[in-house]
């Protein structure tokens, strides 16, 4: 059985991780290395396990938390369907079942805003994994904050982040502190919008409703 750690430990999709992340640099976006990838599979996989699905697709949305990215060092336009490609050649080379193959490359084939939808459970934990990484430490180190754009600047500006389902699995609830001395909430809506919508989305497909707290206020 394929399990997280043998994908965690294996040196090829290590190097594909590595690659990407540097694609990303070289363009000027924020980190999408191991902190990131870590981040979500960790998440994601809580999210399932909160909800109650069973052992097997809390693993799996683990392992395509940890490989939704790789697509990145093809080109970062269509990132989410060359990841899934990447993904599914991966998984078979290594023995994966077919049927769990599936769930894992259409978890990440959809993870995207702009072209992907939650069409499965696993999809849906992961695009609120992916979308609710927003933190002060994806800001390249090497950036001066003169120098951040919009993303940058969005990022860096906030101090705390938190993905909870409440007590009765009905709402799951992303809250975030955010310092506006380096961003205004306003612009956090300019560039995330679209991502929050497909977090409602995704929230939908699990049953829950999406909440966002920004400094204490619902704003969503």
């Amino acid at each position: 059985m394929i399990t997280f750690d043998t994908i965690r430990d294996n040196e090829d999709i290590k190097t594909y991780i590595r690659h990407a992340d540097a694609s990303l640099q070289a363009l000027g976006y924020t980190e999408h290395g191991f902190a990131h990838v870590t981040s979500v599979a960790e998440t994601a996989a809580d999210i399932l396990q909160t909800m109650g699905y069973p052992a097997r697709e809390v693993e799996l949305v683990k392992i395509a938390g940890y490989m939704h990215d790789i697509g990145n060092l093809v080109n970062r336009v269509g990132h989410s369907q060359s990841g899934a490609t990447m993904t599914m050649r991966i998984l078979d080379k290594l023995g994966m079942p077919a049927d769990e193959i599936a769930s894992v490359v259409t978890a990440i084939g959809n993870h995207d805003e702009g072209t992907g939808e939650p069409v499965s459970e696993l999809a849906a934990a992961l695009i609120l994994a992916d979308k609710s990484d927003v933190r002060r430490s994806r800001v390249r180190a090497v950036l001066r904050p003169e120098d951040f754009d919009i993303h940058d600047r969005v990022n860096y500006s906030v101090t705390a982040s938190r993905l909870q389902i409440n007590d009765e699995r009905t709402a799951v609830r992303l809250s975030l502190t955010v310092d506006t001395h380096y961003s205004a909430i306003m612009e956090y809506f300019q560039i995330f919008m679209e991502r929050m919508t497909l977090c409602r989305h995704a929230a939908k497909q699990l049953g829950l409703k999406f909440e966002l707290f920004i400094n204490g206020q619902q704003l969503a």
